[in-house]
């Protein structure tokens, strides 16, 4: 059963949002108390595949050589192949653009220790370093749930975001993803809810509505 009153928050936000020329995101804003982000041990990253998916396309981008670069090429949006990480790496407004344009990597994991070296610097800053799997593994499987992924991720700030999906989805599919989403977070915290202040629901561009 889904939780009546997120629906009701979530058609309140877009309710009282103003219709934009393009499609928007909802997303929540969460906010901790009593919690110390300074230290590392604390702080939340997880990655969440959403009951409802994203509600949008999703892109994937896969290093890899010999036979999973080909399974690769049947789901993924980009394949690199190991012989094509020198000529990226050589151009950095390339490789800068590769890792902006794509939400989620994984590679084969021989290829690990080479683009951390050498590709670390654009995706490391980002939270997008690779998922490492195997040589002999179907990457078909791994790509279809990150496409439905998100990442809740604080680093040192007691203030983050998550998006649940997008304006055209059905609510409840969006307040079933807000619950796994509340449901994980409070997994990861000392106190649970308890160490959350607040958190907020909105379209891109539309007013916050508190949730808690």
């Amino acid at each position: 059963m889904v939780d009546k009153q997120l629906v009701e928050k979530i058609k309140e936000a877009i309710d009282t949002a103003k219709p934009r020329k393009f499609l928007e995101s909802i997303e929540v804003a969460i906010n901790l108390k009593d919690i110390d982000l300074t230290n590392p041990k604390n702080r939340i990253n997880e990655e969440i595949i959403l009951p409802k998916g994203r509600g949008k396309k999703i892109k994937i981008g896969v290093f890899g050589s010999g036979e999973l670069a080909v399974k690769a090429r049947k789901e993924a949006d980009l394949v690199i192949l190991s012989e094509e990480l020198d000529t990226l790496v050589e151009d950095k407004k390339k490789a800068k653009q590769m890792v902006i344009d794509h939400d989620f990597f994984i590679a084969e994991a021989p290829l690990m220790p080479i683009i951390g070296k050498r590709l670390g610097i654009y995706l490391g800053t980002r939270g997008k370093m690779p998922k490492p799997i195997p040589p002999q593994a179907d990457p078909g499987p791994i790509i279809k749930n990150l496409r439905n992924t998100v990442r809740l991720r604080s680093k040192e700030r007691k203030t983050f975001h998550v998006t649940i999906g997008t304006r055209n989805m059905k609510i409840e599919e969006m307040a079933e993803n807000l619950e796994a989403v509340i449901k994980r977070l409070e997994s990861k915290l000392e106190r649970g809810r308890m160490n959350i202040a607040s958190m907020y629901i909105k379209t891109t561009m539309g007013p916050a509505v508190r949730i808690i």
